[in-house]
């Protein structure tokens, strides 16, 4: 990043935001579908921060030293985004409130819940869940659930 930030949870709130109605999946073969989130599109922050070229990848921090591995091309995709409400309420605590993450185009665990921070990286790292086995993309359509598939 070329300018680093923070924001409050109100400046969040305070920039352009965008309603998306997209289906969700679930590693553990369940998907919700039709559902509606609020946030600012992950796209626009980094225009704010000013992404260095050789930026690939993006770690997201959560609580509890949560992290998911995501490629710069993921994030960048028009419905990514960081979202605060979740079917017209303030995202509830249990579900990642008050501030997660939404990748639709793969598998939930990559969006994570309680997001603290976007870290942008010139290479791969795995994650989280990838350190203990899951797939290092994630894409529900080719059902990559865990290394090797």
């Amino acid at each position: 990043m070329n300018n680093e930030f923070t924001l409050t949870f109100d400046e969040l709130k305070a920039l352009p935001s965008t309603t998306l109605t997209t289906d969700i999946h679930c590693v553990t073969k369940w998907s919700k579908f039709d559902t509606v989130w609020r946030g600012v599109k992950v796209r626009d922050l980094f225009e704010r921060a000013g992404v260095k070229p050789e930026a690939a990848f993006v770690m997201g921090h959560a609580e509890y030293g949560y992290t998911a591995n995501l490629p710069l091309a993921d994030i960048m995709r028009d419905e990514s985004m960081v979202v605060y409400e979740y079917e017209g309420e303030d995202i509830e605590p249990i579900h990642g409130g008050p501030v997660r993450l939404l990748i639709p185009n793969l598998y939930f665990w990559k969006s994570p819940k309680w997001l603290r921070g976007l870290e942008l990286r010139e290479t791969d790292a795995p994650g989280f869940w990838e350190q203990n086995g899951y797939h290092m993309y994630g894409d529900p359509f080719l059902e990559q659930r865990f290394w090797g598939d």
